[in-house]
């Protein structure tokens, strides 16, 4: 996990654009540099680095004497590398993941570079041999991109939007800053002025085809046939695999543990293969709630079992009130159920950075879109309705889960790992057929569960525990997390803004105090920029005005809680 910017063609004096480098310092505690593109007075990198993989050659840009003409900035991890390094038999120069992109790229091309690489990542790929700027990001968006481009060509590209907002240009008006579109490429012809002009801007892959770097996989290729027993055993196959790849790291690993479903499957399946790895120390599990809370009771109980080196951090609504304003600032975004699910993570990435040595944190995000967790899915008018919706769902992680989980942590300078969202085991589950995926019996992600019942990996009462979302779990069933920071709010925000809300914000109108406050002061720090959130994160097929499952009239508590 690091910090990566750059500009082509700027106007302004490079020295001054620098600063707004800056504000993106948090992804990369360890290092930093701003390296100016010979030839190109105008065009520079900026790089703030975590350091994870290659102590020694892994600042960037990265260029290795086989190409000098190549420039790679890029933030994510490639679980691959080795693999394609002895596959292609690729002369590497230092144990950076990265650089295998250089070596693909030279051989096949920026497009199936990309669809290669098996992995997380935002790049920045400058050939000034061909005069040619890429662009990339993962299926998923794991990683965050943004990109900031001016009518006259000068472009500009940084993790997160913050670092663009105070860019100066030559434009009379502002300049929209988009994320880069996870799962695609972007080719620009890079000017002698500095200055680009974009040429191409396609999809590599997206999430229900097989990844072409499966082709190459060490996983022996998984047995054929759609009766449940096979179904059931390439599910723990392949999320056991997905897990065990993501153990490259020279840093401590860790996991968060809500005690739900999808964390404590990830935490066990952790534990179990860091023994197997000899890992030379525990592996450490972290909850966080107020003493009463479903989660604490039931991330306790998981990490007893699978005898993990457990964290509790105790949350009050005080403290998660007094941080909604930083935790926005670092999201980006006003979507009420983000920013409530990201002040908890928040404040766990804090008590984790300050207070033990983990920094690799494994985590539970995008099972609920890929198994269909969310409990609207019972509501689903059709298998085909629910297959479709799980596919849109995960089509925009980038701008809902995802993005909470990479910026609550990268807050803190951890770097986050998500194996649900290993492109192998999410193609594969979203080609079995839909009715395989549906709830079933009442219960959400039953294949999910069903495929690791009777294995002893977790208690099985967790195994069966109903999707609770992380800001509810996180406080006691008597009063939710929510609901004690829209009592707060309720003095803050007055009817009279309420009854102007729609003029005062006529992009996605606040319709609820909440709402209004978080989007007050997601405009104080990001005037003008609403355009980011295309719309809020809502339950389908189901009356709601509020995203959280317990106002659901669906919703049923666990009989113990």
């Amino acid at each position: 996990m690091c910090g990566i910017w750059a500009l082509f063609g700027s106007d302004e004096c490079l020295s001054v654009q620098c600063t707004c480098a800056m504000k993106i310092a948090h992804r990369g505690p360890d290092a930093f540099r701003f390296e100016n593109v010979n030839g190109f007075t105008n065009c520079c990198f900026g790089f703030h680095r975590l350091a994870i993989v290659d102590q020694l050659y892994g600042m960037q840009p990265l260029r290795i004497k086989k190409f000098p003409y190549l420039w790679l900035c890029y933030n994510g991890e490639i679980y691959n590398h080795h693999t394609l390094q002895k596959t292609f038999d690729f002369d590497f120069q230092t144990k950076v993941d990265g650089e295998v992109l250089l070596h693909l790229y030279d051989r096949f091309g920026i497009k199936k570079m990309a669809s290669l690489l098996d992995g997380v990542f935002a790049f920045i790929l400058l050939d000034t041999a061909n005069r040619k700027v890429h662009l990339g990001r993962d299926t998923y968006g794991v990683r965050p991109l943004f990109k900031l481009l001016t009518d006259d060509g000068f472009l500009a590209v940084c993790s997160e939007a913050k670092g663009l907002t105070n860019i100066s240009h030559s434009m009379s008006e502002e300049v929209s800053i988009e994320p880069f579109l996870p799962g695609h490429i972007e080719v620009f012809d890079l000017k002698l002025s500095g200055k680009v002009q974009s040429l191409q801007m396609e999809p590599f892959h997206c999430c229900t085809q097989e990844p072409a770097h499966a082709l190459y996989d060490p996983l022996q290729t998984l047995p054929a046939g759609l009766d449940e027993e096979t179904v059931k055993s390439n599910i723990r196959s392949l999320l056991e695999n997905a897990v065990r790849k993501r153990l490259m790291a020279h840093r401590r690993i860790g996991c968060l543990l809500s005690g739900g479903l999808d964390s404590s499957l990830i935490a066990a399946l952790l534990v179990k293969l860091a023994k197997e790895e000899k890992l030379p120390y525990k592996i450490q599990t972290f909850s966080i709630g107020s003493e009463d809370s479903p989660d604490i009771l039931a991330a306790r109980k998981v990490a007893a079992h699978i005898g993990s080196e457990h964290h509790e951090v105790n949350f009050t609504a005080e403290e998660g009130i007094r941080a909604v304003e930083e935790v926005i600032f670092h999201l980006e975004t006003y979507d009420i159920t983000t920013i409530r699910a990201s002040v908890g993570m928040f404040l766990v990435s804090k008590h984790i950075r300050e207070k033990t040595d983990s920094v690799v944190i494994f985590s539970g995000e995008g099972s609920d879109e890929l198994t269909q967790g969310y409990i609207y899915f019972h509501k689903a008018p059709s298998a085909a309705a629910a297959a479709k919706d799980s596919v849109r769902l995960l089509k925009e992680l980038y701008l809902f889960d995802v993005l909470r989980a990479d910026r609550t942590t990268a807050a803190h300078g951890l770097e986050l790992r998500v194996p649900f969202l290993d492109h192998r085991f999410t193609a594969y589950y979203l080609s079995l057929p839909e009715n395989m995926r549906v709830p079933k019996d009442g219960v959400e992600k039953h294949l999910l569960r069903d495929s690791f019942k009777g294995l002893n990996l977790i208690p099985e009462e967790i195994l069966w525990r109903r999707k609770e979302a992380f800001s509810d779990g996180m406080m006691s069933m008597k009063k939710s997390w929510y609901t004690c920071l829209q009592e707060h709010l309720e003095a803050i925000v007055n009817d009279d803004q309420m009854e102007k809300a729609s003029k005062t914000f006529p992009h996605n109108p606040p319709t609820t105090k909440e709402a209004y406050y978080f989007r007050q002061v997601f405009e104080k720090l990001y005037p003008g920029r609403a355009q980011w959130l295309s719309h809020y994160w809502m339950p389908r097929w189901i009356e709601a005005a509020d995203p959280s499952a317990r106002t659901l009239s669906i919703y049923e508590p666990d009989k113990d809680q």
